[in-house]
């Protein structure tokens, strides 16, 4: 066949595929457009792929609000044991529906089934009760919490509570108020002090800057009468990635119109389910965390003055973020650790373990959608909960290493986590602001609160006066983000032909072939569609951090606005506490009198952590070894994992302070019979190589251990590897 007969043939294929493909293109739009119809209809709209049972209904609280707890029914064949901690699943209430944290099998919900634990679900309704405030919502949540708890008596831990996004801040919060609530804390993909952020990248934080402040969130609310649409929050997301929102999201559908059609409309179910907030709620939010970003520094107050301190916290806390995220990057998710600490010394002081993990692609919503992130991250954080909620105070890195082979000292997963400790120069290494962007973000926080003063004093008057809430409504009904899903619904009697079309289409298709020279010219015009679509991203994303560190950074704007342009002091800092600093002192002097306090628990879990501490770090196997003496041991099966925490911790500090001190008693804490010391030094050398040999320090410090239990048990004499470590010391 000759060339040009080839090309009319490729022509020909591809013009007779471009056809069905745009008309099961147009039949995708309108079943969106009915799906969205039919899931805003729902009294209780969401995206959960599992059965629920009303627990606890906000709206009939003493605060009420429009939160729901739920627990998730275990589908058939999924087996929970209601002696591990539950999991409470947050979901953001950022624009979206509730449900993304478990609108799939791998999901965060699925995972905390699979590992045995009881799940459980904080959902809210598209309406939000008037009147309704995020202090309220904190209420509603430490509720739940405690009905959670109450309905679990006998489990081995406090609910391990997971905040996805903006939930993720408003659980820190409630754990700042009530620590004893909540067992470990996962957030995943949330920002928690709002300035941070690299230069070059990191667009969003310029937002509120750019456009003034947070008047503009005043002005929507009162256009809605008191009521904040979230669609304007979800074309937020979308306009920080104009390719995927103006061609890609549409190129992807339309290029694989018989093969993604259902994942297109599970993801835009969830994706289109716009919920709204009391203008008081988004007001909130703006000012004290995205625009003035009082979170951090324990600037924020209850209603009753008790300031919101994120170092209250008790329960280990996981951080979840990655380099592929836009929306939250590292920086947001783990800088408030800067913000509040000076060293790894002071998170101890404070009792705290903070445990992170940053990804090196995954997207912001993959954090909490992607299927391989459930299998892997959550799925491990799920698995290893209890293994955290042991970690002794200090910062750590969750390092997963792909498991190799058989291993009877791991439990049957695809991975194993390592927590290793970390320093907070290694926070900084992602990069930060220096004084000079702080300054700029501080002026910015001081001109947002001018403008919605002037805002409030001028104009807002005469904005209520003018808007009622038929007109607020119609305004929502005409957002752009609602038209494109009701334009392509049942309503539109232009699309009456489409449904007989697509079966025609479905029952006559013929694709093209994949070697089509026009189809490889529909995919070369795509990439540059895409390309310039990203140029234009780029251009429009530099200029914008130009403008905001031109205009902020102004001497003359900084020192007008009480900002002083030569310190070098950041604007934001955690107030330090000299209580603190007495209460730590007396804490280290009831440790140094407790040296000798114990027995033969409290001196083989000192001898664990010398050796741990020489490691510099600890994996899932050597808690699993724990795990099952404490389980099938003797004597330890008495022992609960709170009563096990506590004595790690204790034995952790007493090492921390004085390491000599604390071996030299060790002998004291063993058994008179040579047999037992030996059968204990036996289970510890067992947990210890659980990971493999022990090597370099570890394996110094065991001998160490080996001499030490070789000792006279009761003898209370210096021995001379004790001595050896006080000189080291």
């Amino acid at each position: 066949m000759s060339s040009s007969a080839n090309l009319f043939q490729d022509a020909l294929s591809y013009w007779t595929d471009a056809g069905q493909r745009w008309t099961l293109f147009l039949d995708a739009m309108h079943q969106r457009g009915r799906q969205y119809e039919t899931h805003m209809a729902e009294p209780a709209p969401n995206v959960l792929d599992y059965k629920a049972e009303l627990v606890v209904d906000g709206r009939h609280l003493p605060h009420p609000v429009n939160y729901l707890l739920v627990r998730i029914v275990p589908p058939e064949g999924t087996v929970v044991d209601e002696a591990k901690r539950p999991f409470v699943i947050v979901d953001p209430r950022a624009g979206h529906g509730p449900g993304i944290g478990g609108f799939k099998a791998d999901s965060e919900i699925g995972v905390a089934m699979n590992a045995g634990h009881p799940c459980y679900f904080v959902g809210f309704l598209p309406e939000p009760v008037p009147g309704q405030t995020i202090e309220d919502v904190t209420r509603a949540e430490a509720v739940f919490l405690e009905t959670v708890a109450a309905r679990h008596p006998h489990a081995e831990g406090k609910p391990c509570v997971v905040g996805n996004c903006q939930a993720g801040w408003a659980v820190m919060m409630l754990a700042a108020i009530r620590p004893e609530l909540f067992g470990p804390i996962i957030i995943a993909g949330a920002p928690l002090s709002y300035w941070a952020g690299v230069q070059g990248a990191n667009p969003m934080r310029y937002s509120g800057g750019l456009l003034g402040g947070s008047w503009l969130t005043q002005l929507t609310s009162d256009l809605g009468a008191g009521v904040f649409d979230g669609a304007w929050l979800v074309q937020n997301f979308e306009n920080q990635n104009p390719a995927n929102t103006l061609w890609t999201k549409q190129y992807n559908l339309y290029s694989k119109i018989d093969t993604e059609l259902e994942r297109y409309l599970g993801f835009e179910k969830w994706w289109g389910g716009h919920v709204r907030l009391n203008g008081e709620e988004i007001q909130f939010i703006v000012d004290e965390l995205f625009v003035g970003n009082h979170l951090a520094c324990g600037d924020i107050r209850t209603s009753d003055g008790t300031a919101i301190d994120l170092r209250n916290i008790r329960s280990p806390i996981v951080v979840f973020c990655s380099h592929g995220d836009n929306i939250t990057p590292p920086q947001q998710a783990l800088d408030w650790i800067l913000d509040l600490y000076d060293s790894v010394d002071e998170i101890r002081s404070y009792g705290q373990t903070i445990v992170y993990t940053v990804h090196d692609t995954i997207g912001h919503l993959g954090i909490f959608v992607s299927a391989s992130v459930a299998r892997k991250e959550h799925h491990e954080f799920a698995s290893n909960i209890d293994f955290i909620d042991v970690l002794p105070p200090g910062l750590y890195e969750a390092i997963f290493e792909p498991k190799a082979g058989q291993d009877p000292n791991h439990p049957a997963t695809e991975w194993i986590m390592r927590c290793e400790a970390r320093d907070l120069d290694d926070i900084r290494a992602y990069g930060g602001n220096d004084a000079a962007d702080e300054r700029r973000f501080a002026t910015a926080a001081r001109v947002s609160e001018i403008n919605l003063a002037l805002y409030r004093a001028y104009l807002q008057p005469m904005v209520r006066a003018m808007v009622n809430p038929a007109m607020a409504e119609m305004g929502r009904k005409l957002h752009p983000l609602r038209l494109s899903y009701e334009l392509f619904g049942s309503q539109n009697p232009f699309l009456g032909w489409l449904d007989d079309a697509a079966r025609r289409v479905r029952e006559e298709r013929r694709p093209a072939a994949p070697d089509n020279r026009f189809l490889k010219a529909q995919e070369q015009f795509s990439r540059q569609v895409i390309e310039a679509l990203e140029g234009y991203r780029k251009a429009v994303e530099h200029q914008a951090e130009l403008t905001f560190r031109a205009v902020y950074g102004l001497p003359v704007l900084q020192a007008a606005v009480g900002e002083d342009p030569a310190a070098t002091r950041r604007p934001r800092s955690a107030a330090k506490s000299r209580l603190h600093a007495e209460l730590l002192a007396k804490r280290i002097a009831e440790l140094r009198a407790g040296f000798s306090h114990g027995g033969v628990l409290e001196g083989a879990v000192r001898a664990l952590v010398h050796v741990g501490m020489a490691r510099g770090s600890a994996d899932e196997r050597g808690f699993e070894a724990i795990r099952q003496l404490r389980l099938n041991g003797e004597h330890a099966r008495q022992i609960t994992l709170e009563h096990f925490k506590s004595i790690v911790r204790e034995q952790y500090f007493m090492l921390l302070i004085d390491r000599a001190a604390a071996l030299e008693a060790l002998p004291a804490l063993l058994p008179e019979d040579a047999a037992k010391r030996a059968e204990v030094l036996a289970l510890l050398e067992k947990v210890l190589t659980a990971r493999g040999a022990l090597t370099g320090a570890a394996a110094e410090h065991f001998e160490e251990i080996r001499a030490l239990f070789d000792a006279p048990a009761r003898g209370g004499r210096r021995t001379r590897l004790a001595v050896a470590a006080r000189k080291e010391g």
